[in-house]
């Protein structure tokens, strides 16, 4: 594509149609006539003949150029990938929004290398963010008015099958939950209607709630009772994280299960650990995390109950975004309506 000037003195409808508006006109009344952007037709060049101007700046397309109506749909559908639906455009931008609630993945890599091509422009909210049903996740958009075909072919080879944007659903799990009995009986108690809250949330449900003496052998009773139960994730809450003699960690070694990581690299909730139990994620809670809205663990349960199974990789990538201030609240999950989403109790 290349820019044109033309001058009203010299200008004829003919020099008009085909080309696009790179300006927006308006009529006596101060009401936009013709929008900028838009690609003019014989009609669309008469009425621009009808109207005060003196100079018009215009793109005239070369060949295989595609304009931004039909290049901005075509990398809106190419990034959107399983869960994601792309609405029609508005304000020069198409919005991706979630099909489901869910939790958002973002391909960073592709997305990078899609937005160092000239035209294309796609950007998201945060990789692991917890979204809504019907909530924008993503846009695309067209910088110019017009790119070249070749530049969105190379948009759609590096968005592949699988886009740059998904939202993986929340499938349904039972998860059960070994409480230490130090805890005592009223935070037992309020940890398991704490649970229960947020687990409906997500679609899953507590199926059974074991509590335990601090020692090994108990503690891998329960945990054999909790599986027993039928349970897909098991919640552990009352160790003490830190000392690598807790009788739970003796506990998982007896049964079997695999640390997956001690610790991860986000606050609050550093202290939270993951283990794997023949493919049960056992998940240890820190102590910050069995009453509060906003912790690792919100973030850690939601990725495990889409069906994830996160690693020590994964884990480690949570660091970035993982200083949970009330200003990141809303990668959380919005358990109560009434309540600021992610806030702290």
């Amino acid at each position: 594509m290349h820019a044109l000037r033309i001058v009203r003195d010299a200008a004829r409808v003919e020099d008009l149609g085909g080309r696009v508006l790179c300006h927006e006109l308006r009529g006596a009344d101060g009401r936009v006539a013709l929008a900028k952007g838009r690609l003019l037709d014989h009609d669309d060049a008469a009425v621009a003949m009808s109207l005060e101007w003196t100079e018009l700046h215009v793109l005239t397309l070369d060949e295989g150029d595609v304009h931004e109506e039909d290049a901005g749909t075509r990398v809106a559908r190419a990034s959107a990938g399983a869960g994601v639906e792309v609405r029609p455009a508005s304000g020069g931008h198409w919005p991706l929004v979630a099909a489901q609630r869910g939790v958002l993945s973002v391909d960073t890599s592709a997305m990078e290398r899609v937005n160092t091509l000239d035209g294309p422009c796609v950007y998201t909210l945060y990789d692991g963010q917890v979204v809504e049903r019907g909530e924008t996740v993503a846009r695309a958009k067209i910088i110019p008015f017009a790119v070249p075909e070749t530049v969105l072919s190379e948009v759609d080879a590096i968005a592949g099958d699988r886009g740059l944007v998904a939202v993986r659903p929340f499938v349904p799990h039972r998860v059960a939950a070994v409480v230490h009995e130090s805890m005592g009986g009223r935070a037992v108690a309020r940890f398991g209607d704490a649970v229960t809250e947020k687990l409906g949330w997500f679609g899953s449900s507590l199926c059974a709630l074991e509590t335990t003496a601090s020692n090994a052998e108990q503690i891998g009773v329960a945990l054999d009772r909790a599986r027993g139960a039928g349970a897909d994730v098991i919640l552990v809450a009352g160790a003490k994280a830190m000392d690598s003699l807790d009788p739970t960690f003796s506990a998982l070694q007896r049964v079997g299960a695999r640390m997956v990581r001690h610790g991860v690299p986000a606050h609050p909730g550093s202290l939270l650990w993951l283990a794997d139990w023949d493919e049960i994620p056992i998940v240890g809670m820190p102590t910050c995390g069995l009453f509060a809205q906003a912790t690792v663990f919100d973030l850690v349960i939601a990725r495990i109950l889409t069906g994830e199974r996160p690693g020590r990789a994964e884990l480690a990538r949570m660091a970035h975004g993982g200083f949970l201030t009330r200003e990141l609240a809303f990668r959380l999950p919005a358990y109560r309506a009434t309540t600021e989403r992610g806030a702290v109790e």
